[in-house]
């Protein structure tokens, strides 16, 4: 099986990390760090690397054995590691992947005791953490403990937006892979065969998520999410008082809001049917009393909380992102530039000509930097609604 299948528009990452797995194995390094913008596919690109390495070396671990020099060579099925490591379901590779604002210390702490055992049927130890931007310098000061001084057959892999998310201390101690910016063209075919769509939908798509192939995604398989894009770029394109700035802020937070509690609603919906299905617990069962709590404990209120909050700040900066589309447009055309460059948002063409023509270069560079400082706030914890008064009222 082809486990980069899933990776879009990284053809040279994906060229090196290959050499990487096939090469010797004595020379891999035991720390990567996966560097991209949301949606361009660095989880994907981790669990991809991680399949390719325990499933291209030809040596099983021994249970039995004292240690790797000892182990017997044998022939493994690589496309059943492969799948495993894939689906999330490998012994070996361990995935830390958060649905709230911050990984948790003690999330961190439980994987670098299990980074320190030695692998049970691959080759290597593999631990993936998603998001490792998410960490507060406490976790992360747990983590390079570990990155100075991995266990003998335990990799690390990383995944941050960007390099300078990590700690300098990390950094160096890692091999640092940068992803590029998907083409749209790469995102349109992926999308197209992913959730058979016409061409039509999925080069629509494709543009307006720029690059983001999760977003594309989104997009392709709900048209809700289209339309709430849409009515958001029309709201910015007709704001033109304070009042409007306010209304058009106050409609987005709320929408926002609903929009998280009602996927954080299903995801827990989800996982309690799954939890009673392993458990062989029939919907309509009393729960028995010894995992009541185990239950419980997968709706608590102060998680779903949290959740909620990570949710509703992801649709508020993809916003901001849809936003910056409009002002990036408005540049295109200040700078004559629509036929090297296409609009982003060619369903609003003759607004965003409207649009263009009121402001100037050094205008829309400045609503730029307001969306900027905006999503800066956002992730500092400030108040949305006034983040997003104050940046309405900029616009």
């Amino acid at each position: 099986m082809d486990v980069w299948e899933s990776v879009v528009g990284q053809a040279q990452v994906v060229e090196r990390l290959k050499k990487v797995a096939q090469g010797d194995s004595s020379k891999i390094a035991q720390s990567w760090l996966i560097c991209g913008s949301a949606g361009f596919g660095c989880a994907k690109v981790a669990r991809a690397f991680a399949a390719a390495l325990q499933s291209s070396a030809k040596v099983a671990s021994n249970r039995a054995a004292e240690n790797f020099a000892t182990q017997i060579n044998t022939q493994i099925n690589t496309d059943k590691i492969a799948s495993e490591v894939l689906a999330g379901t490998s012994p070996d590779v361990n995935i830390l992947s958060t649905d709230k604002v911050t990984v948790s210390i003690d999330e961190v702490r439980e994987l670098v005791s299990i980074s320190e055992q030695m692998p049970s049927v691959a080759p290597w130890r593999i631990i993936i953490i998603e998001d490792v931007g998410r960490m507060l310098e406490r976790t992360t000061n747990v983590l390079l403990k570990e990155i100075e001084e991995p266990a003998p057959r335990t990799i690390w892999i990383l995944c941050a937006a960007s390099a300078a998310d990590v700690l300098p201390t990390i950094r160096s101690r890692s091999q640092i892979v940068n992803l590029a910016q998907p083409r749209d063209q790469d995102v349109q075919e992926y999308v197209q065969q992913s959730a058979h769509i016409d061409a039509k939908t999925a080069a629509s798509v494709a543009r307006i998520a720029q690059g983001n192939v999760d977003l594309a995604m989104l997009y392709a398989t709900s048209e809700s999410a289209r339309s709430r894009r849409e009515e958001l770029v029309a709201g910015v394109l007709r704001l033109s008082s304070a009042i409007d700035a306010i209304m058009l802020a106050q409609t987005l937070i709320e929408d926002a809001k609903s929009q998280a509690e009602d996927e954080v609603q299903k995801s827990v919906e989800a996982e309690q049917s799954e939890f009673l299905r392993i458990n062989g617990i029939k919907p309509t069962d009393k729960i028995p009393p010894k995992i009541r709590s185990a239950y419980n404990a997968i709706g608590k209120k102060d998680d779903v909380k949290r959740k909620v909050t990570r949710v509703s700040r992801d649709v508020l900066n993809r916003a901001i992102d849809a936003i910056c589309s409009v002002y990036r447009d408005v540049l295109v055309v200040l700078n004559n530039a629509q036929s090297q460059t296409p609009l982003v948002n060619q369903e609003f063409k003759a607004e965003i000509m409207q649009l263009s023509k009121k402001n100037t270069a050094e205008r829309a560079l400045k609503c730029l930097d307001a969306l900027a400082v905006a999503k800066k706030r956002l992730a500092g914890n400030g108040n949305a609604t006034l983040v997003f008064e104050a940046l309405f009222c900029s616009l």
